[in-house]
């Protein structure tokens, strides 16, 4: 196989935004089919990939033999089944996140990727980001002395209440929309699992929109804010006993503002670190294709992905509850 062939379950908007463009950009792939019922949402796939073939069908484009593996952008409720169903069919498959509901449910898709012997992951980019990976070696060369409080906060404003990330049985919510990226980056970066988590948390009808999380791990704390109703915003800080880290895009640069890496320590001038042409979901897909193609070890395989769904699971277990008001 000398590339990846890549089918789409579904005509998301951010799929063709996005993912559609970098399932045909990156190395060792190519975007070749689409399912939807949609035309007109098949059009904007067509611009990425002029040769696409469209099924009217999820199964369909399962059972295409020229299809090699399958992107799953659809509502978070339907991620299990779908890769389930895709695995079974002989694909590799990427789901975006959060790849599951629950921890128990990746353990089955652990188990169903084992048994099929293909690579199924969740789409989690931002790892693939080379300012995450500078961070981590930050952290781990003691650049700022022993790490002692990680804090996070990342917020925009979305009360449409036909946008899925609105409709509890859909798996909408600010956590499992977002909250995967302020959690699933402190365990990264850190290499920790936390030991203690708590939150409070506000709902409407049914689903999470303001979330506030505080967590103990090994040596430091760490707390971080997830909204759905505040303005857009994204900030994340490391700070040591003797210097601070800070990410001023941490979770979606350069589409939010410039990604820099800022290293603050006393009596010694800052440090900027830019990455402003990294293409995270482009370095998501490539290393992808690289794991199936020649066997590459996967950077975020299901088992990480477990971690940060278990994180998540805590906080919502621990949650001491916020009314429901109209005003934070």
């Amino acid at each position: 196989m000398a590339y990846l062939r890549w089918g789409i379950l579904g005509a998301a908007r951010f799929a063709a935004q996005y993912m559609g463009p970098a399932l045909h950009a990156a190395q060792g792939g190519v975007l070749r089919a689409l399912a939807t019922r949609s035309p007109d949402k098949a059009d904007r796939f067509r611009a990425i990939a002029p040769d696409l073939r469209v099924h009217d069908s999820y199964g369909a484009l399962l059972a295409d033999p020229e299809i090699d593996a399958i992107y799953i952008p659809l509502p978070n409720s339907m991620h299990v089944d779908w890769t389930l169903k895709a695995l079974d069919a002989g694909k590799h498959v990427l789901t975006e996140k959060p790849v599951a509901m629950a921890a128990e449910e990746i353990d089955i898709l652990i188990a169903a990727r084992d048994r099929a012997g293909r690579l199924a992951a969740e789409a989690y980019m931002i790892v693939f980001h080379p300012q995450w990976h500078k961070v981590r070696a930050l952290i781990d060369a003691g650049e700022i002395g022993d790490l002692r409080h990680v804090e996070a906060m990342f917020c925009f404003n979305n009360a449409d209440p036909a946008d899925i990330r609105n409709q509890a049985d859909l798996g909408g919510g600010a956590l499992r929309d977002i909250g995967v990226y302020v959690i699933g980056s402190a365990r990264f970066a850190t290499g920790q699992e936390p030991q203690e988590v708590a939150a409070r948390i506000r709902w409407e009808n049914g689903f999470d929109v303001h979330s506030q999380i505080s967590a103990r791990f090994d040596g430091f704390t760490y707390t971080a804010t997830v909204s759905t109703r505040l303005n857009l915003y994204q900030q994340m800080t490391f700070h040591g006993d003797r210097g601070s880290i800070n990410l001023t895009a941490p979770f979606n640069g350069p589409v939010f503002g410039d990604a820099t890496v800022i290293v603050r320590k006393a009596g010694a001038p800052e440090t900027v670190h830019r990455f402003n042409a990294a293409r995270q979901y482009d370095l998501q897909v490539a290393a992808f294709n690289r794991a199936v193609l020649d066997g590459t070890p996967y950077p975020c395989p299901l088992e990480f992905s477990r971690g940060t769904q278990a994180m998540m699971d805590a906080a919502f277990a621990n949650a001491d509850t916020l009314p429901q008001l109209t005003q934070l």
